[in-house]
Formats: structure tokens, sequence, C-alpha cells
């Protein structure tokens, strides 16, 4: 060939088609080698639960082996989940080629990972939570009936806990000497986490289950539902919230205990209080506090009348006095309605009013806003603070008016 003066021309379009079909191979897609191994891992799981669900109670020797096997076979589940991210959806969303759903599943994990380092056992259960949810969306779209059925079962029973595990972590957390912000940022994290689980795992629960816990949120599921669609606005917001703590207290008992669950609650009332005084607008503003009568009803009725342990013994005996008068009013809601809402408005209010008199400083606008109320509705009067002496006027303060009870 060298004699001839013979060229060699490689056939390129030949080794591209193999190299294209190596780095298939290579690079997992969902039939490729990451795709089968999350496949065989997730039968493994689903295999080591169902042995661990059915074994014998009696047996705790037996349980625990069982129970060890499947945390192994749930951690290597996991695993290959992971790696299927970071060898091929990366590798996708590098070169560009990765669709908008695996785009926005990195852009979700790295959020996950970015709380490593300061929030452990946070970033543990939110990352857990992250790849099942992933590889749930993936059973789905097999479109295999019998596979997403058993699956179903492995994957409600796992999330559940993770999510109860999270919710008791920031309870724990909130047990801490926080800093105003930071108590914040615990709170909103308790409201997302219980948005999400009622979004998405509750209507899955009450598909499978027909239990008696389900009917009796099903009220507080369905305000939750009004406000799951379009842009919400801060009042949304807040009744959005409301629904979601109502919900907890049947679904969160031990991880989201009361003690938690009225910081949430009290947190939402200085969420309206603020809304009430912020707002410049007399419509917004009359909505605001139609809101802040339902939430006290809600605070008042839902939470701090199943209280047992009080930190106060006057703050138990105050609330007794306010739950006779509450309930004395009961009785003639059905016969007087219109002096039912009133006389309870008037009730909420000064309740209320006690509640914010403790810092007046920091709840002077609220305050001279409910002493307006209460005029309006008759609660109280409205008096000049003034008084003649020696034939001279003498002005006093507060705008020269004071209040006294009606």
């Amino acid at each position: 060939m060298e004699e001839r003066s013979l060229k060699i021309y490689a056939d390129k379009t030949f080794f591209t088609k193999i190299t294209n079909t190596i780095t298939k191979m290579l690079i997992p897609t969902k039939i490729g080698i990451n795709g089968m191994l999350i496949s065989m891992k997730r039968n493994n799981v689903m295999k080591a639960f169902e042995n661990y669900e059915s074994a014998d109670q009696e047996r705790e020797d037996r349980k625990a082996i069982l129970s060890k096997k499947y945390e192994d076979a749930y951690s290597l589940y996991l695993e290959a989940i992971d790696k299927y991210i970071m060898d091929s959806i990366y590798k996708k969303v590098k070169n560009d080629t990765a669709t908008d759903f695996e785009k926005q599943a990195l852009s979700k994990y790295y959020e996950v990972i970015h709380i490593k380092e300061a929030e452990y056992l946070e970033y543990k259960y939110a990352k857990q939570k992250y790849l099942l949810n992933l590889d749930y969306e993936t059973v789905k779209e097999l479109g295999k009936v019998k596979l997403a059925e058993k699956y179903n079962e492995f994957y409600l029973s796992k999330v559940d806990t993770l999510y109860k595990g999270i919710l008791k972590h920031f309870s724990i957390k909130l047990a801490d000497n926080l800093t105003y912000q930071n108590k914040e940022e615990i709170y909103e994290k308790i409201f997302i986490n219980l948005e999400e689980y009622i979004e998405n795992i509750l209507p899955l629960k009450m598909e499978k289950d027909q239990d008696d816990t389900y009917k009796e949120i099903l009220e507080e599921y369905e305000k939750f539902e009004r406000y799951s669609i379009g842009k919400l606005d801060q009042n949304e917001t807040i009744e959005k919230r409301m629904a979601l703590l109502a919900m907890s207290r049947k679904l969160f008992t031990h991880s989201l205990p009361l003690v938690v669950a009225e910081q949430c609650y009290i947190k939402l009332l200085k969420d309206v209080r603020s809304l009430i005084i912020d707002t410049r607008v007399i419509k917004k503003q009359e909505k605001a506090y139609s809101l802040l009568i339902k939430l006290i009803e809600d605070y008042n009725v839902k939470l701090l009348s199943t209280k047992i342990y009080w930190d106060k013994p006057e703050a138990k005996e105050a609330y007794k006095v306010f739950w006779e008068k509450y309930k004395e009013l009961e009785k003639i809601k059905n016969t007087d309605y219109l002096s039912y809402m009133k006389q309870k408005e008037i009730l909420f209010i000064k309740s209320d009013l006690k509640e914010v008199r403790t810092n007046e400083l920091r709840y002077e606008k609220i305050i001279k806003f409910y002493k307006k109320k209460l005029v309006e509705l008759g609660a109280i009067r409205e008096l000049k603070n003034s008084y003649v002496s020696n034939n001279k006027y003498i002005k006093g303060v507060n705008n020269g008016k004071k209040t006294v009870e009606a």
C-alpha cells in the first residue's frame, strides 16, 4: 500500500454511529444501564418491604432481621436513583439535550444538596423525599398498573414516615433559643412541608384507605383545595394555612405537637394583625378583619379547647371564662343569628385585645383599631378625656378621647 501510495479514508459516519451507540449505553437513560439498575433495586426494596410488613409481629428477632434487610435494600435503591441523576441527567443538562422536567429535577437536586452543610438532618429527610418523588414520577410514566399499585404501598409508607420525621425535626428546633428571624424561617418550612403533604400525599392515602381520620378532615381539605390554583393574595395565603393547621391536628398529632401548632397559629394571628394595620384600602382592611375573626375562632375552638397542659394557671383560668361565654353564645345561634354574630365578634376582639395589651408599644395601632371596632359594635363608649377646673378647660391625652365599657 505504501509502495503504491494508496490513501485510506475512514468512514466517519460509521464510526460516529458506533460512538453514539456506546454513549447511549454508558450515559444511562430510562431504558439504559442506570434505568435497569434502578428497576432492579426498586423490585428488591418492594420485596423487602412486603416481607417486613407481613412478618409475624410476635417474632421480634425475625422482624428485626427483615427490618435490616429492608433498610439495606432501601439505601441501595436510593443510591441507584442518585447515580442516575449525576451520570445521566447532569450530562444531559450539560450537553443541552435535557427535557424541561430533567432540568427542573437537577435544579431541585442542587437546592436539596445546598442545605447539607448547614442543616444535615433536614438535608437527609429532604433528599430522601426528593429521590422517592423522582422515581414515583418515573413509575407513573411507565404505565404499568400492577407495578404502580405495588410501588404505591411502599412509597406511601416511606414518604409518610419522612414527612413526620422532618416535621418533628422542625418542632424540636423551635424549642431552641432561636432569633425571631430563624423562628420565622422554621414556621415557613413547616407550612411548606404541610402543603406538600396535603397536596401530593394525602389524596393518594385517601384514595387507598377509607379511614375515619380522612372523613374528619374532609371539610378542611375542601377549603384547602380552593386555594390550590392561581396566585394567592396575603389573605388567601393565611386562609390556606389555617386549613393546613386544622388538618395537621389530625394527621400529625405527635410529629407536630400542640405546642408547636399553637406557635404557628400565633404566627398567623400576628400576620393578620399586620395586614389590618398596613392596609390603606378600607375594603381590603375589612376583608382582613373578617379573616381575623375566623382565625381567632379556629385558634380557640380547634386548638386551645383541646389544650391540657398550661404553663400559666392564670391563662388557663382566663380561657375557661372565655370558653363558657362562647358556649353560652352557641345556644342563641339558631334563634337569633345576628345577635350571635355580633356578640361573638365582641368576645373575640376583647379576648385578642387582652393578648396584645401585654406589649402596647408594639401593638399600639391594632389596639386603636380594636377599640374603634368595639365602639362601632356598642361594646364600649367613647368619652372626651377632659374636665373643667377653676373655669378652665383642660385637654387630656389620646387625642382628647378615652374609652369606657358600655
